[in-house]
């Protein structure tokens, strides 16, 4: 009971003076102020003692991580790191932005609503649920769309062409659908935006929201080939009121491993040449805005994911400031894709957690359209299970986590303001690097931007060989002995032979392919490295299980025994001795000759390179190069050799 609970008991009774509230409560009170300067201290205590001796100044900066070409997040954000961005961003649905597009976000309340069932279970969502297809069967695809509308989906992407929805089949695909309640988005070029204008001709009750998906740029950077934009204007005056002529897609920049400043500073150039095209074609600067919509990859880093929609909103607004649009005119529509790059193959079950937190990302960010991939997409064609994955788990957001009731919860945060202002600040600086070279077609054609794309590649490899970025049940936990969905093959849709397609994980699972490969062959037997132990378990187990796991990556098996005992029973000409420093100071050289004695060609290590142990060929060790360690362990043991003539390599059983 409280003193004031006493005092309402017993108003005669005397509370005694330790009882009594204090008008100035400090929740603080009796712990030392908690300042910069003492956090600093503390870190630098504990990376002392994990051996950095040589420290930056300020400490931070030792545990700082790039998440962006040029941004990198520290770990400790206060209200000095903000400044004053918090009260600079405005509010939800004025200029900039910032805080999202519009105040709703979405239609509250509709519902879309196909011929064979009753509204989405969606009906409240305040982000548009939309799902795509691209199976090439109209009777599957027709089937497909009507279980998305029934269960939560309120709009529909399709793709359009050759290996997927047949142009001509577009109205027999859609013939369940209630246009005036659905949108539906298309891809495929200007054959695909032809067959959905004809289908909705003459129609005045179509619902808003939907897009031509009309993006020449995005396939200049695909196909290298420049495209005519010319025609934009007039496609744009014959698309139904509400509707989208021009899809930005920042995809195509992010699936050739673009970071988020590329990306972002793409889609802008491209934005602005749609813009120069558009009202050069006679459109008011308005209606130009008004025909653009933007595409963005979600990733699974969620922060980044939030503040590069709240930066793209920031930065088109700013556009359209220079470009005399009217305020209302300038609030960008973000339709959110979760990250084919982030999408493994291998162990496919953790792409639900990986889309899962991309999803969410998307929503906290503002996005006003959300797509989901189903976890199989790495695969080829989702089947049932995943496509009612993928929509379930925005459904699950939005109804259950009530993720859509809270309009920018990440605005007012240090740490997301901070991150969202140095996003703006690089990609503007990229996007005026682009605008300088000509604009973006000039930038494709002379390579600028496939070489900076390129560059931020080629860092996030590096981060993914050291398993700094680390690939869950791929490069990280690999599951040697899972069974692989089977789908069937997707058509690859986007044109090619301009910017690459990349995924994280496809260096690693090559290796894997490769090895199966081998397992796969006639008799023979999974390739193999020997984990030759020392010591008691309780000494050996942690870098005997950071060993397995490193050479499972590369589809290796790892049979285990103490010392090389087990080194002929194990098949193997490639071992790795796993215990403790003092182990390897009193042992480690005499088993390395044991081992080689045994038949061993090449002795491994589990312990750092300072350790300098006699007979041993490389060392395995926590941001070693486990891409580079992979490979060399593939020639020793014959994987993947090439042919003499210099040709195409081979898994050799």
């Amino acid at each position: 009971m409280s003193a004031s609970d006493q005092q309402t008991a017993a108003p005669d009774a005397e509370v005694p003076a330790e009882h009594e509230v204090p008008d100035d409560l400090s929740l603080a009170a009796g712990f030392p102020p908690a300042t910069r300067e003492r956090w600093r201290e503390m870190v630098a205590a504990v990376l002392r003692k994990a051996g950095r001796e040589d420290l930056p100044d300020p400490v931070e900066d030792a545990l700082r991580v790039p998440v962006a070409t040029g941004v990198s997040v520290a770990p400790l954000y206060t209200a000095e790191d903000a400044g004053d961005l918090p009260a600079a961003v405005g509010v939800p649905g004025l200029a900039p932005f910032v805080r999202g597009a519009r105040p709703a976000v979405g239609p509250a309340g509709s519902a879309a609503v196909s011929a064979a069932g009753g509204a989405a279970g969606g009906a409240s969502a305040s982000w548009d649920i939309r799902q795509r297809h691209a199976h090439p069967d109209v009777a599957l695809t027709r089937e497909a769309i009507a279980a998305d509308l029934e269960n939560g989906v309120t709009s529909l992407w399709l793709e359009v062409g050759d290996g997927a929805v047949p142009a001509d089949a577009l109205g027999e695909v859609l013939s369940g659908v209630y246009l005036d309640l659905a949108p539906v988005a298309v891809s495929g070029g200007l054959p695909a935006a032809e067959a959905l204008l004809a289908l909705v001709d003459g129609r005045a009750d179509l619902a808003p929201g939907g897009s031509l998906g009309l993006d020449p740029l995005g396939v200049h950077a695909a196909s290298g080939q420049a495209q005519d934009l010319t025609g934009l204007a007039g496609v744009a005056r014959r698309a139904p009121a509400g509707w989208r002529t021009v899809v930005v897609d920042g995809t195509v920049f992010h699936d050739a491993g673009a970071s988020a400043v590329e990306e972002l500073g793409c889609s802008l150039a491209a934005g602005v040449a749609y813009l120069r095209a558009l009202t050069d074609g006679g459109l008011s600067v308005d209606e130009a805005f008004a025909q653009l919509e933007f595409r963005y990859a979600a990733g699974a880093d969620q922060f980044t994911t939030i503040a590069g929609l709240r930066a793209a909103r920031r930065l088109w607004d700013r556009v359209g400031e220079v470009s005399g649009a009217s305020p209302e005119a300038r609030g960008q529509r973000q339709h959110a894709v979760t990250s084919s790059v982030m999408t493994t193959r291998r162990d496919p079950w953790v792409n639900m957690l990986r889309t899962t937190v991309a999803c969410f990302a998307a929503g906290v960010g503002g996005a006003e359209v959300v797509t989901v991939q189903p976890f199989d997409a790495a695969a080829g064609l989702p089947d049932a299970f995943s496509r009612r994955i993928a929509r379930n788990t925005q459904n699950l957001l939005v109804e259950e986590a009530h993720l859509a009731r809270v309009l920018d919860p990440g605005g007012g945060s240090w740490y997301v303001e901070s991150l969202t202002d140095a996003l703006s600040g690089a990609a503007w600086d990229w996007f005026r690097e682009i605008e300088r070279a000509g604009g973006l077609a000039a930038a494709l054609d002379s390579g600028l931007v496939g070489d900076r794309i390129a560059a931020a590649w080629d860092a996030r490899t590096e981060r993914l060989a050291h398993r700094t970025d680390a690939i869950t049940g791929v490069s990280e936990f690999p599951n040697l002995a899972e069974k692989l969905p089977e789908r069937q093959p997707a058509a690859d849709l986007r044109p090619t032979g301009g910017l690459p397609r990349v995924r994280a994980a496809q260096a690693f699972e090559e290796l894997r392919d490769r090895a199966d490969a081998v397992g796969r062959a006639g008799d023979a037997q999974r390739p193999q490295v020997y984990l030759a132990t020392v010591g008691s378990v309780a000494r050996h187990t942690a870098r005997a299980g950071f060993a397995g796991n490193l050479f499972q990556a590369g589809g290796l098996a790892t049979p285990s025994g103490d010392g090389a005992s087990g080194l002929a029973d194990a098949g193997t000409t490639v071992a790795c001795i796993c215990g403790t420093d003092k182990d390897y100071a009193e042992s480690a050289a005499a088993l390395a000759a044991e081992l080689r004695a045994a038949g061993a060609t090449s002795v491994w290590l589990a312990g750092k390179p300072s350790l300098q142990v006699d007979g041993v060929d490389g060392y395995v060790y926590a941001g070693c190069d486990a891409l580079g360690v992979l490979r060399t362990v593939h020639e020793q043991l014959g994987i993947g050799r090439p042919h003499a003539d210099g040709g195409p390599k081979e898994v050799l059983a």
